[in-house]
């Protein structure tokens, strides 16, 4: 397979073990080994710490410990855990779906802008690409009437992801099931990217129920990454019929086998304390709302945003003529900050803001981005018109 350099990866990568603030991250802050153990009761954390040191460090099952798929698949509808395949985070979940259930010339339809990996590892199989838009001119809304206009009888699969990376855009639970139902009356499979699941903003809209939930051709993709604040982790799972299961963990022998077994022990402890880890984001996320809603208000010549709906990001549409790229580099580079570029999605004139970082973290970088925007503007780059984002 020849597939695209993977824009957005490349970049962060370049960066952001070199910034001090990162608030373009897409995840709530890192949690340590030492914070899962505390969700733990009192009684309990000794033991678990000294079976968790004492766990040899072996392979474990291919297909992830039983206990960790059973933990899961409580969490759907009709789901067991031969539903269930671990994976190594969110990323390679997809691309064994991509990879399982496309063939070239096969239609999918997926969102745009997107995490490029949903784009591209279609596009490297050959498949036959089409974009159901975020509609910005109404502040970054899924348009299903687009979705409609792109479905036909030759459509295989419908690749979504909601809450959506990078805007924020959420479809309610009704609008879920419409698209359920449409694409089900076609044949055609829902593949839903849920990386973040049970990252609802406090004050935002309800989350919709999993895709899994839904039916047979519902197929549904978790991570502990961005909700439970353990990326580290790298710790994904795949919930679908038992056949497509067993492809993709076929498949996956010749990847990456297995996931790691002390990472799948840590994951359990996250899965199984998951409302208290809730209730931590929630502090955190308000928190960061507060300072940006309070930052973009007094900076309405320099930058605006829509506020995310559920999950963690949006797009900051800053009204300054220099590309993104460049505009993301400089901020790394003379202000450690890290925004990510808009071009990386096809959004130009934006930035990716991230709300789960450390409120000091967070509220430090915007000041620093007022800063360099200033700078830029002492220097004589143009301001312009102020625009809705996505404009």
């Amino acid at each position: 397979m020849r597939i695209e350099e993977f824009k957005l990866e490349r970049w962060m990568s370049r960066w952001e073990t070199k910034v001090s603030y990162d608030i373009a991250e897409s995840g709530i802050l890192p949690m340590s080994t030492n914070d899962l153990l505390d969700l733990l009761p009192a009684g309990e954390r000794d033991a678990a710490r000294d079976r968790l040191l004492n766990l040899p460090l072996g392979y474990t099952e291919a297909r992830g410990t039983e206990a960790l798929r059973a933990a899961l698949a409580a969490t759907y509808e009709n789901t067991t855990a031969d539903n269930i395949l671990i994976t190594t985070g969110a990323i390679e979940a997809n691309y064994l779906l991509f990879n399982v259930l496309l063939s070239p010339g096969d239609e999918v339809i997926t969102i745009d802008p997107a995490y490029q990996q949903v784009q591209s590892v279609p596009k490297a199989i050959g498949a036959d690409v089409k974009y159901w838009r975020i509609r910005a001119d109404d502040g970054f809304r899924f348009d299903l009437e687009d979705f409609e206009r792109q479905l036909t009888p030759r459509t295989k699969m419908i690749s979504i992801n909601t809450p959506h990376n990078p805007t924020g855009a959420i479809l309610t639970d009704d609008e879920l099931q419409h698209v359920y139902e449409v694409a089900a009356s076609m044949g055609a499979m829902v593949m839903s990217d849920e990386a973040y699941r049970w990252l609802d903003i406090p004050g935002g809209d309800p989350m919709p129920s999993p895709m899994r939930n839904r039916g047979e051709l519902g197929i549904s993709v978790g991570t502990v990454s961005k909700p439970f604040g353990v990326p580290g982790l790298r710790i994904g799972w795949i919930v679908a019929p038992e056949p497509i299961v067993k492809q993709c963990w076929a498949m996956r022998d010749y990847i990456t086998l297995s996931p790691g077994k002390l990472n799948d022990a840590l994951a359990l402890i996250a899965v199984e304390h998951r409302d208290a880890i809730r209730s931590r984001t929630h502090r955190i996320v308000a928190e960061n709302m507060v300072i940006a809603d309070t930052w973009f208000a007094d900076n309405t010549d320099l930058a605006s945003w829509v506020r995310p709906r559920a999950g963690l990001l949006a797009l900051m549409r800053y009204h300054l003529d220099i590309p993104s790229l460049e505009l993301s580099d400089l901020l790394a580079e003379k202000y450690s900050v890290m925004l990510a570029p808009g071009s990386a999605f096809g959004f130009e004139q934006h930035l990716r803001i991230g709300v789960g970082q450390n409120p000091a973290i967070f509220a430090e970088g915007l000041a620093r981005t007022k800063q360099c925007f200033d700078d830029l503007l002492a220097q004589g780059v143009k301001r312009l018109p102020a625009a809705a984002p996505g404009a």
